[in-house]
């Protein structure tokens, strides 16, 4: 839901109160609700797989889970806060928080308000230059799975099967035993 202000800023972004969480999109404030203990779960269990998964690979990219700062145009227009970003650039990375597009981020659907994810925030990080964003439903028991820099752009997954991805080569994630060992 919008936080009440007609049109906002970085500056009102970054002068939110402590404890305060928002998005900053068409330069409006979206208040970012409380996260549920399963999307909790799914957000840590998928970070340390991610992370655990880059380390044995000897990679360099950083593992981010929210509340992190994404700059998505780098330009202080566009501010979120996904549930898991993943930057292989260093470069884009600041004392903020991630200077530009991430290139893998994760979203863990809120059933109260699934089209910011679905819809908006596709959109969003796409135009961006995000190379795979994963949208986690837990109500669907599904992942969908754009791959921006492919002609295959969308795989879904059930939470049955191993989501792989195109950006982190041999990861695999198993959402159902992440689930089942909640």
């Amino acid at each position: 839901m919008p936080l009440p202000k007609s049109t906002c800023t970085a500056e009102d972004y970054w002068a939110l109160p402590e404890g305060v969480r928002a998005e900053l999109i068409d330069g409006q404030l979206w208040d970012l609700a409380s996260p549920s203990r399963m999307h909790q779960e799914i957000v840590y269990e998928v970070g340390r797989k991610v992370g655990d998964h880059i380390a044995s690979q000897g990679g360099s990219c950083k593992v981010y889970p929210a509340p992190f700062a994404v700059n998505l145009f780098a330009d202080d227009s566009t501010f979120v806060e996904p549930d898991l970003s993943v930057i292989c650039d260093r470069s884009k990375l600041s004392d903020r928080g991630c200077e530009g597009a991430p290139d893998l981020v994760m979203e863990v659907v809120s059933p109260s308000n699934p089209g910011m994810d679905y819809v908006s925030k596709l959109n969003l990080y796409h135009e961006a230059g995000v190379r795979e964003y994963w949208i986690c439903d837990p109500q669907r028991g599904q992942v969908l799975c754009y791959d921006f820099d492919s002609e295959r752009l969308l795989t879904t997954y059930d939470f049955s099967e191993p989501v792989s991805s195109v950006t982190l080569p041999g990861l695999q994630i198993d959402f159902g035993r992440i689930l089942q060992d909640m």
